[in-house]
């Protein structure tokens, strides 16, 4: 396994700026990632990284983090126009609505708009990591982390294979989810 995922620097590219999509943005840049944030709704994510700064000064506030962890984290994160900007992402976590053909379109344009080496993740809790990777080329690279809401306070995450996904992928996405602060359980 690329020991990138462990302590390496990553980039980690969040789909969607609800409140799933921007607590998933905020473990990662505080976990020391790079965060690309991005969402088909004009200034969503803009909205979601206001929130996000105004979460890390408020755990500055009350003695959670200091204001230098803090500001490094939102230099972390970023908002991105579209999924060509996901090019540069080691992995990239869908967190959009909860429809099944949807989920299938974006995980194809994702698979065009990403490298080959990028591995993509679904928060779904509703469909199986299976049926939304079947219109794509390279399922091996593909599986799911459930994060629970509020992200930040909820510290497990489910670690999902399908049945195409690699040992390698699995355990990146295993190392993604502990360097978020989050407990991974397969």
């Amino acid at each position: 396994m690329n020991s990138k995922w462990q302590d390496g620097e990553i980039t980690i590219g969040v789909l969607g700026a609800g409140v799933m999509g921007r607590g998933i943005a905020q473990v990662a840049a505080t976990g020391g990632m790079g965060t690309l944030l991005h969402d088909s709704v004009p200034g969503a994510a803009d909205k979601a990284a206001e929130f996000i700064h105004g979460m890390l000064d408020r755990g500055v506030a009350r003695g959670r983090m200091s204001a230098e962890e803090a500001e490094a984290a939102k230099g972390r994160l970023e908002i991105v126009d579209g999924l060509a900007d996901f090019a540069r992402a080691d992995a990239v976590i869908e967190a959009i609505i909860e429809n099944l053909e949807i989920k299938q379109q974006v995980f194809q344009d994702l698979e065009e708009a990403v490298g080959e080496e990028t591995l993509i993740a679904s928060n779904t809790s509703s469909f199986r990591i299976a049926a939304i990777a079947a219109r794509c080329r390279d399922k091996s690279r593909i599986g799911g982390m459930h994060f629970f809401n509020p992200v930040p306070l909820m510290k497990l995450v489910e670690v999902v294979r399908a049945p195409s996904t690699t040992e390698a992928a699995l355990e990146a996405f295993t190392h993604i989810g502990r360097r978020m602060g989050r407990i991974p359980v397969e």
